[in-house]
């Protein structure tokens, strides 16, 4: 049965459209493509949407844009409203906490109506006359997208190696800058992963270069500054496709490190940055479940590894013979306790450790082992290692923020454990952190799993059930969703918003088997994480500070909000419990699990068989089908649906979320508004600039208030 989406759709609880107004969604032809695996046959009759140069589909993409734009014409001027608000509050004329390193404080500053940031240092002291490494406004001049990819500045600080994204398909063009004139260099190298690597003589720079159709890096080349690309030297070839190649320097910027990893594997090279032309060494051999990551100091390579550490440990050997078997613990072994990353110093060594949860600091002096751990007191924060490029300093310099606390710059004195904050994210408009709440609390899972969840929202908002929620979560690939501040989120929160957090399964919040738990086979984990969370929000329960009760909001005021495999997340949790939610933003969402991982020359695809498997294989095959949003869209009622995607996006294609909108159009029941708005001219992290971006924020906003029935 054929289900035509009209406009006027009581469904969105305000009235959307009438009369001329009420137009007919766009409708994809079906042209079925079918597949057969293991004795199962699936049709697809949307496959041929992942041609992007056919006027077809793009006539269909801009289709649906006008499609988007009609229904979304009575929040025009709250959008604009909501773009003024987020605008407002920010500090235009702003300038980052500068860092020392090599002789010179660097710093990025914003200008008054500028998009870009503006890339400065100053020699030897503040005081000191600024120098504009790079002016990205003026680089992005025109453009309808442009990104800054990475940057370095040689040892003898003369050169800067830069490289930029004007496509937004993450290929970046390398380039050299000669500080002293001002003036570009003649070559410009193509195609690479976004990074610079200076070795020590000032001249040899190694970079990556990626396969332009799966766009996975996978070779490094050497290239002497002033010569021509084409005579750049490849000194490494990655044959496996399911790792992928990054080059680095040490902190101690002795040696220059070719990084190999898979989602559970990796391998490490180095070479003297002195000897640019000499040979790679591999410090472990990659194996199977090792994963290892490398930094220097003095006559001794720190490796943070999980070989017989689940949690990951941190160990040290001799750079004269550093095989594994000759590894030594640099500090006693916390198993309950997640190792997420470290930063050396001369006197000190510092930890970033995730317990119940949660970021956390401890530092540690290398001559007696006297530890310190720095204590915050809010219940859910983010705490981070931050710029540090030198070993001799009496200070750390670490970010930290929360759900109420701006992004904040600290120093904290090794000695006297004397914080001092340096700046904090300025918040225009009135912004007070009082004003706002924040809940941490535990739910369990249907497994007796405990789920953490950060809430925030404002004083005086009942938690009777008659609030709108937005619930939020990622749960893939090992990557945490921590607790940070967004200013943006204060328009919600204004309006009366409760907004959560929930740390499914898949991540790495509680550590590396809360990863394991939502991968592979245990993919359901999340999806059902997810859900019961969300039955949780909607229910009464004891207030966690007092003996009242409290309800965080309603199945007919409840939101979920997920992006790229989070968009996978809100794929799943439509197809098997529509029920609880009165919408969902799915941003560019991996919702075509079964055909995007059984087609190796999809972007990203070979690269991920450790996180969701190999169709190729009946097992995985049959497992994934039991999930992928796509092949279980069914006929039910669906929540209120704004799908969002770039054409040019290199993460997740285009066509998944087209084809998924346009199977939801031809198969659900329902009157609820199913929007997809693709940005024709960005990538998988929308628009660029500062600005441009919060046009995206306002359109989502602006679809979650125009559910509710809500204008201003």
């Amino acid at each position: 049965m054929r289900i035509l989406q009209r406009a006027a759709m009581a469904g969105a609880g305000a009235a959307l459209a009438t009369g001329a107004l009420a137009q007919m969604a766009p409708v994809a032809a079906p042209k079925p493509k079918v597949f057969t695996n293991f004795g199962t046959t699936r049709t697809d009759d949307y496959y041929w949407l992942n041609q992007p140069e056919s006027p077809e589909v793009l006539a269909h993409l801009n289709a649906e844009n006008a499609y988007y734009d009609q229904q979304m014409a009575g929040t025009k001027a709250l959008q604009q409203k909501l773009v003024a608000e987020i605008k407002g509050r920010i500090k235009e004329d702003d300038t980052s906490v500068p860092y020392r390193d090599n002789g010179y404080y660097y710093y990025t500053r914003f200008e008054q109506g500028g998009e870009y940031p503006i890339y400065c240092r100053k020699k030897g002291s503040l005081g000191a006359p600024e120098e504009v490494l790079l002016n990205a406004n003026q680089l992005g001049q025109g453009k309808p997208y442009f990104q800054l990819g990475g940057w370095a500045v040689s040892d003898n600080n003369q050169v800067l190696a830069y490289s930029d994204d004007v496509v937004s398909r993450r290929l970046y063009s390398l380039r050299f800058k000669n500080l002293a004139t001002g003036k570009l260099y003649p070559e410009s190298i193509t195609n690479t992963g976004g990074e610079a690597v200076w070795a020590a003589d000032n001249k040899t720079v190694f970079y990556t270069k990626k396969d332009v159709t799966t766009l996975l890096p996978y070779q490094v080349y050497r290239h002497t500054l002033g010569t021509d690309p084409q005579q750049d030297t490849l000194v490494y070839e990655e044959k496996d496709n399911t790792f992928s190649v990054e080059v680095s320097r040490t902190k101690s910027k002795k040696y220059i490190g070719i990084e190999l990893a898979s989602s559970l594997s990796s391998e490490y090279r180095y070479l003297d940055a002195g000897a640019p032309a000499g040979t790679f060494k591999v410090l472990a051999p990659r194996e199977p479940d090792h994963l290892y990551e490398v930094e220097n100091m003095g006559d001794k390579f720190y490796i943070r590894t999980n070989w017989q550490a689940p949690n990951y440990r941190l160990v040290m050997a001799p750079v004269a013979s550093p095989a594994k078997t000759g590894w030594q613990d640099a500090l006693p072994r916390q198993p309950e306790v997640f190792l997420d990353g470290f930063n050396l110093f001369k006197d000190y060594l510092v930890l970033n450790e995730r317990r119940d949860g949660l970021l956390q600091l401890r530092t540690i002096r290398w001559k007696d082992k006297q530890e310190q751990k720095i204590n915050f007191d809010e219940v859910a924060y983010t705490a981070t290692i931050g710029v540090n490029p030198e070993f001799d300093t009496p200070t750390l310099r670490y970010n930290y923020t929360s759900l109420t606390t701006p992004s904040s710059v600290y120093d904290y004195d090794f000695v006297t454990h004397k914080r001092t904050l340096r700046k904090e994210q300025a918040v225009l408009g009135g912004f007070n952190r009082a004003d706002y709440v924040t809940d941490r609390l535990f739910v369990k899972s249907r497994d007796k799993v405990m789920i953490p969840m950060s809430i925030v929202y404002k004083k005086g908002t009942k938690l009777d059930g008659s609030a709108p929620l937005l619930q939020y979560a990622y749960g893939s690939y090992g990557y945490s969703t921590d607790p940070t501040f967004s200013a943006a989120r204060l328009s919600l929160l204004d309006r009366g918003f409760v907004y959560a957090i929930c740390n499914v399964r898949g991540g790495q919040e509680m550590g590396r088997q809360w990863f394991e738990d939502g991968r592979m086979l245990h993919k359901m984990n999340s999806f059902n994480d997810f859900i019961d969370c969300s039955e949780y929000l909607t229910k009464p329960h004891a207030s966690p500070s007092d003996a009242g009760q409290r309800q965080y909001t309603s199945t007919a005021k409840l939101f979920a909000m997920g992006g790229s495999a989070g968009g996978l997340l809100m794929g799943g949790i439509v197809n098997l419990r529509p029920d609880l939610y009165k919408g969902v933003i799915a941003a560019v969402p991996f919702v075509d699990v079964v055909t995007t991982m059984s087609d190796p020359s999809i972007p990203l695809t070979t690269g991920e068989y450790d996180q969701w498997g190999n169709p190729a294989d009946e097992l995985y095959f049959k497992y994934m089908l039991s999930y992928s949003p796509y092949d279980n869209v069914k006929a039910q009622a669906y929540p209120n649906l704004l799908v969002t995607t770039g054409l040019h996006d290199s993460q997740v294609q285009y066509y998944e979320p087209a084809k998924w909108v346009a199977k939801l159009r031809a198969t659900k029941t329902d009157h609820n508004l199913l929007l997809l708005h693709t940005d024709m001219a960005a990538g998988h992290g929308g628009a660029s600039g500062r600005f441009k971006s919060i046009d995206d924020t306002a359109r989502q906003f602006a679809f979650l208030l125009l559910v509710l029935g809500l204008n201003s």
